[in-house]
């Protein structure tokens, strides 16, 4: 994964925060809360919280007292969600996940939504995890389904594609390429982890419009700076052409999409 693909800075995180958050990431966090038992943990440690979508729905689902730490590489991201969630019982702060700035056995779960696809060192970042949690501690994180099922990024990957045919931004490569079930069971057992579960869950989410869940696609993540970085074609053209392609599809006013994520989890053992 190069740097572009990992830096949601300047106008993308609220661009993400605005257009992909109730469309791609509020529906999941919702589900992602009820799955397991929160409010019997007292420190809970969140990994890529990006604009604080999940950390919300974690927050209400601990108990009273209870700490959630939430984190995220980058600072503008962070920023959205501290903006966004002022609740007392959550704290903020910068981490790399490859380097987590907390003490052993610190936390007793720790959660990752739509995240673990951007760590360049998975199986790193995967025993860090097993540091800071507690014997018996729960990780639980989700993924994109493969392109195949998540046609809003096959869409999006094409119109982009097409407009630059030769070296095309990679960056939906990343958060929907790695849908292995196999591959993740693998590394959390290299890592110290055994229970290993995982879940399939199909959603069908909404976009206000077929332009808003195209702005989000384009200006919402890394492929913006790509596209500007080659600049060759305005963003605005290409979020254009998404928004078409998109509405023919999946309608427009209200843009209703199928998608499909993957939910793991695993103990430390």
């Amino acid at each position: 994964m190069t740097d572009v693909n990992a830096r949601f800075a300047g106008s993308i995180p609220a661009t993400y925060d605005r257009c992909l958050g109730p469309l791609l990431f509020e529906p999941y966090a919702r589900d992602f809360a009820t799955r397991w038992p929160w409010n019997a943990w007292t420190a809970v440690l969140e990994l890529a919280a990006g604009t604080g979508i999940l950390s919300g729905q974690l927050r209400a689902a601990l108990a009273p007292g209870a700490t959630l730490v939430a984190t995220d590489l980058n600072p503008d991201m962070l920023a959205i969600a501290q903006a966004n969630h002022g609740d007392p019982g959550v704290r903020w702060q910068q981490a790399d996940a490859q380097a987590l700035p907390f003490d052993d056995a610190s936390f007793d779960a720790v959660a990752c939504q739509f995240g673990v696809m951007f760590f360049p060192d998975k199986a790193g970042a995967l025993r860090q995890v097993r540091r800071v949690l507690k014997p018996g501690g729960l990780f639980a994180f989700s993924v994109w389904d493969s392109p195949g099922h998540n046609p809003l990024a096959a869409i999006a990957k094409d119109v982009v594609n097409r407009h630059f045919p030769v070296d095309p931004p990679t960056f939906y490569d990343v958060p929907f390429g790695f849908a292995d079930t196999v591959l993740w069971q693998s590394l959390l057992a290299q890592a110290g982890f055994g229970g290993f579960t995982s879940d399939t869950v199909p959603m069908v989410n909404t976009s206000p419009s077929a332009a808003t869940a195209a702005e989000g696609m384009i200006g919402g993540n890394p492929t913006l700076l790509a596209i500007q970085e080659r600049g060759a074609v305005s963003p605005a053209v290409i979020i254009e052409d998404t928004a078409r392609a998109l509405a023919a599809r999946f309608g427009d006013r209200p843009c209703r999409v199928p998608m499909q994520a993957i939910l793991m989890s695993a103990r430390a053992v």
